[in-house]
């Protein structure tokens, strides 16, 4: 089931947009149908949708958003109910007031404990974004097919520290008209962190959220020291929260 919020944001007007296709492509990783020729990791699970991109005409302009969008959107997507935030997109000519708009935003969904899940970025960039340096926020960076960091991925401390690596290199997924489409990118990468964390939740429905993001993420006592970090492991997430149920 999608349930789509209006926001202020054109919403898939141009089929062949930048915008109507990145959001179609990264919907299609969390829930097309199984057999779909998209990864289709959770068709179960209920899609909220909250547009944020600007419609631009032309297929080789990524979509961008300014943080005072994704802000209410991200505002938006908690009060209706969502469990998992996917953030797939780059934000441009953030203020100041902007930046700490977001920063309160999304100590917001800390509180409410609703999971954030963000690209880390294209630009071979060593760094963050006022989202990824937020410390509830799982940054995410693409991996190659050969298992190693894409080196077109945003790396850093702190995406160190609390990111995940996903598969991000020739993923096929759907495009907003007909057929299929292959991309590579952090963008990418994200869905696949989203749609296991979705996953996880349906599979545990006892656990909280902040047990399925320490079981993703490995967090604990050791601390991690390296800026890249590491590939998504569901199966030992699964194992983790497994065995926490069996002793409760």
């Amino acid at each position: 089931m999608i349930h789509t919020l209006r926001g202020r944001q054109a919403s898939c007007t141009l089929r062949d947009g930048a915008a109507c296709l990145h959001g179609t492509f990264v919907a299609g990783i969390l829930s097309a149908r199984r057999g779909s020729g998209a990864p289709a990791l959770c068709p179960g699970c209920r899609l909220v949708v909250r547009p944020i991109f600007t419609e631009a005409p032309s297929i080789n302009r990524l979509p961008t958003a300014g943080a005072e969008d994704l802000a209410a959107a991200v505002l938006e997507c908690i009060d209706a109910g969502a469990k998992v935030l996917n953030v797939s997109a780059t934000l441009v000519r953030a203020s100041a007031r902007d930046e700490q708009t977001l920063q309160t935003v999304l100590d917001y969904a800390c509180q409410r404990r609703v999971a954030v899940v963000a690209a880390a970025g294209n630009a071979s960039a060593i760094g963050g974004s006022v989202i990824t340096r937020h410390p509830w926020v799982i940054p995410v960076v693409a991996y190659s097919l050969r298992g190693r960091a894409l080196t077109s991925s945003n790396l850093g401390a702190v995406i160190g520290r609390h990111g995940l690596g996903a598969p991000g290199e020739n993923i096929t997924s759907l495009r907003a008209s007909v057929g299929t489409a292959t991309s590579s990118g952090t963008s990418v990468a994200a869905p696949f962190i989203t749609g296991t964390f979705a996953l996880l939740l349906s599979a545990f429905p006892d656990a909280s959220v902040s047990e399925v993001r320490g079981a993703l993420t490995h967090s604990g006592p050791s601390r991690r020291r390296t800026v890249v970090p590491p590939l998504l492991d569901a199966r030992a997430a699964y194992q983790t929260l497994r065995a926490a149920q069996r002793r409760r």
